[in-house]
């Protein structure tokens, strides 16, 4: 696996943390951990984009987000999951699906 993929990897999981951090964060301390994954988060997010297509890496980053929020208020904050929430999720995996193939594309192409 390319590295620049481990870091796409690192940047959805610690996206998913300072998330949760500010859904429970209460005291100053704990806003000074958001605020360092936040650091951290953005960190990887551009350690990824030096190999990757910034595009590709953005929309991954930002389906992870919202996919993990809506699955993290519906297990661990007791929040509801409706049609609407569902086919919206569907509607952003086929996009990173789309923008993935799509890069590739770009790339044989370039490359013939």
């Amino acid at each position: 696996m390319n590295k620049h993929w481990v870091y796409v990897v690192l940047t959805c999981v610690f996206e998913l943390l300072w998330v949760f951090g500010m859904t429970t964060a209460s005291t100053w301390w704990h806003w000074g951990i958001v605020a360092t994954v936040i650091v951290i988060d953005f960190w990887f997010l551009s350690k990824a984009c030096e190999g990757l297509p910034t595009g590709t890496v953005y929309a991954i980053f930002a389906a992870a987000g919202s996919i993990g929020t809506v699955l993290m208020d519906y297990y661990l904050f007791a929040g509801v999951i409706d049609f609407a929430k569902v086919l919206f999720i569907g509607i952003l995996v086929i996009g990173v699906i789309g923008l993935k193939l799509a890069d590739n594309q770009a790339e044989s192409e370039v490359e013939a």
